[in-house]
């Protein structure tokens, strides 16, 4: 009888934060189906648990769940301390979690800002700084984080969310040059318009970029697809689909000026009602 084929995740452990919906729970399900162990984090226990029972009966997989709110500064260190408490040891990182908000940025609320800036940026540096010294001890380790076409470019109307996305992949960049030659590598995926509850949350279901006017809205199961391999090949950037890898490259040529003028133009509203 021959030997049943050895899996990426076997024996190994992932930690996905954000993995209840959308490319997070696209990503859970890739990750269970090549046998890693999961630790799910998100802030509702009872969606984390119908998650992990899903992936039970699909994939047999056992996962940990932690119930944490990555707003919370406090959250990463516990996050850690739950997982040394399990005994695991955490092989792949993915950074999902994160939100966005449409507007303009004077007449936001303060707090959801900087709660935005907490999960987008602060929570992904402090995650990824607290688990990277077992991965690089251990010569082995994958960083996956969930960046965006949004971190090639400024953003109006959404002026935070696309400097945080722009963080993330410079964060991404620098680490993989540092960490060449350790075993262990990071990835920034970085898709485009993407059908989740992203837009939704973010209230940009009616703006040019996310009607498929501008560019075609893409599935999540692809663009997870995408990015998990490129995370087990150790790609350092992954962007999803021939149109959106031409869009992040034209922002390099075109004039600054220019791109924050056609970006404004793809996040405005496509209908606008008419008063009296």
């Amino acid at each position: 009888m021959a030997q049943d084929r050895q899996r990426p995740g076997d024996g190994r452990t992932a930690l996905i934060t954000g993995p209840t919906a959308g490319i997070g729970r696209d990503l859970a399900d890739l990750f269970a189906a090549d046998g890693w162990r999961l630790v799910l984090v998100a802030r509702r226990a009872d969606v984390l648990e119908g998650v992990a029972a899903e992936l039970r009966r699909a994939h047999g997989t056992a996962s940990v769940i932690l119930p944490m709110d990555l707003a919370d500064p406090g959250s990463p260190e516990r996050i850690v301390k739950a997982v040394e408490r399990e005994g695991l040891a955490v092989d792949a990182l993915v950074n999902n979690a994160g939100f966005g908000s449409f507007g303009p940025f004077v007449e936001s609320a303060p707090g959801p800002q900087v709660e935005m800036i907490q999960v987008n940026v602060s929570a992904l540096v402090h995650l990824t700084r607290l688990f990277l010294p077992g991965m690089v001890a251990r010569r082995s380790g994958r960083i996956l984080n969930l960046a965006s076409l949004a971190s090639f470019q400024p953003g109006p109307l959404m002026a935070v969310y696309y400097a945080t996305k722009a963080f993330v992949l410079s964060f991404s960049e620098a680490l993989t040059e540092e960490l060449r030659g350790s075993g262990v590598t990071v990835t920034a995926l970085c898709p485009g318009p993407t059908r989740t509850e992203f837009g939704k949350r973010a209230d940009t279901e009616g703006s040019r970029l996310m009607s498929g006017t501008v560019l075609k809205v893409a599935a999540s199961t692809p663009v997870a697809r995408a990015g998990y391999r490129a995370m087990l090949a150790g790609t350092p950037i992954c962007i999803p689909g021939l149109t959106n890898r031409i869009m992040a490259q034209s922002t390099r040529i075109s004039p600054r000026f220019v791109t924050r003028r056609v970006v404004r133009a793809m996040q405005e509203r496509r209908f606008v009602k008419k008063e009296g």
